[in-house]
């Protein structure tokens, strides 16, 4: 299956948008379920339900960062690089979508203050756009990981 039906089962089952994209390329990462399970919890909601930045979107930055990121902090490059990718992550899902906010992607779904997640329903899916931003975080992930595997090819 790729990753794109991967994380749109997951988010169908329960899973928080983040935790669908990360999930989603545990192949790629080398990496268990249950470690991207823990590590993607948090970002659900906009970050923990406060709906700031996507969890979709952070899944990707996520992914991108266990895949491509950089770990000596002398190598400025390689950090301005990385940065670099995480921008062009953001501003192709806003060029979708209108924004990468939760908040505005979610204008007109009541938001509760609480800290409690809300029942996944049949009405829930229903009305959450949610699946179209996990579906297109996996698209613009996919179409970066094809370019990075054609370089590698060259």
């Amino acid at each position: 299956m790729e990753h794109k039906a991967i994380a749109e089962v997951l988010f169908a089952n329960g899973y928080n948008c983040a935790q669908a994209v990360f999930v989603a390329y545990c192949d790629e990462m080398n990496m268990d379920k249950e470690t991207a399970l823990k590590l993607s919890s948090s970002f659900g909601g906009g970050m923990g339900k406060l709906r700031e930045v996507c969890g979709a979107v952070t899944g990707a930055f996520a992914v991108a960062g266990v895949l491509w990121g950089y770990t000596d902090v002398n190598d400025n490059k390689a950090k301005s690089d990385h940065y670099a990718l995480i921008r062009r992550i953001a501003e192709e899902f806003k060029a979708v979508h209108g924004t990468y906010i939760c908040n505005y992607l979610l204008k007109g779904i009541a938001n509760t203050d609480s800290k409690d997640p809300q029942p996944r329903t049949e009405e829930y899916y229903k009305v959450r756009p949610c699946v179209r931003f996990v579906s297109t975080a996996c698209e613009i992930l996919d179409k970066i990981l094809a370019e990075k595997q054609a370089a590698v090819s060259v």
